[in-house]
């Protein structure tokens, strides 16, 4: 029986192991789901699959350089405790130098790293250190230069925020400073071109709206826009920001005048965009003490 992306995906959201796992399962089994997970279980991916359900919204992001590519990885884990644990730290620092092979987060899940893929290696983990992890995304950026950084670190290379930053021409110092830069003001796209088209839109409407309380003229309201939609450019466009080491220039001015241009870059921070579920262990407790 044909495997399928379909019957993998079935798989997986109905037991919570990972995708190489679960189409190693489902062509163990000849694509029968359930003697595929009675395999997951056999094989010891129960445990993994049970924790599967739980938020991991934190971890670490790992950041690695091998000539002109760089790459960001994010791997999560339930709790910060576990960022700070000696054998995660390793198997992230491994998933980070294999992803220079790499483009996608896919293959790097397939990538083999000390004689199994990735995927297998994060569930092993799972298995060992009990919380609920995953290998959520990676993001390349090459150039003639690519510079790293890594805000908060708690070892080489990782920590809670990585910055990449693609250069045209040779650094002097400078690309530190934008990935500082970077890793603070948190811009939204390199330059207006970049900036999504529905943002700006939304943006506009917004100040459109505001313009017009004010109760002047059509004719006055979108000269008033125009000014604030440059203003709007300058705050969240990487270029048109004011550079942190300096506020008098622009980002755009202060690598042309340290003899590069800017052609990418990535800020990736650990658990951006996940709903963290806030615990409330006193009501918890409480609650077990009635019962």
């Amino acid at each position: 029986m044909a495997i399928t992306a379909k019957l993998v995906k079935e798989l997986r959201d109905s037991t919570g192991a990972g995708m190489m796992d679960a189409k190693k399962a489902l062509t163990e089994t000849n694509g029968d789901m359930e003697a595929a997970v009675d395999w997951l279980r056999t094989k010891g991916l129960a445990k993994a699959a049970k924790k599967s359900g739980r938020i991991a919204a934190e971890g670490l992001v790992a950041v690695a350089v091998e000539g002109g590519k760089g790459v960001a990885v994010e791997v999560n884990s339930e709790t910060d405790f576990v960022g700070k644990n000696a054998d995660f730290q390793g198997m992230v620092g491994k998933i980070a130098a294999a992803a220079t092979g790499v483009d996608t987060v896919e293959a790097l899940a397939a990538t083999e790293v000390d004689g199994k893929p990735v995927e297998a290696m994060i569930t092993d983990a799972v298995a060992t250190i009990g919380e609920n992890m995953s290998l959520r995304r990676m993001a390349v950026v090459e150039g003639e230069t690519v510079v790293s950084y890594i805000h908060n670190s708690v070892t080489d290379g990782m920590g809670k925020i990585g910055v990449l930053v693609g250069l045209k021409g040779a650094d002097n110092g400078i690309g530190k400073q934008l990935a500082m830069h970077i890793a603070a003001a948190n811009p939204a796209s390199l330059s207006e071109a970049d900036l999504d088209a529905s943002v700006v839109e939304k943006e506009r409407q917004v100040q459109i709206d505001i313009a017009r309380e004010s109760g002047k003229p059509e004719a006055v309201i979108e000269k008033m826009i125009v000014g604030r939609m440059k203003k709007f450019m300058s705050e969240v466009t990487l270029l048109g920001q004011a550079f942190v080491v300096n506020p008098d220039l622009t980002v755009e001015a202060a690598a042309k005048e340290a003899g590069v241009e800017i052609t990418a870059f990535v800020r990736m921070e650990v658990g951006e965009g996940i709903e963290k579920k806030e615990e409330d262990f006193a009501a918890e407790v409480a609650k077990a003490a009635q019962g």
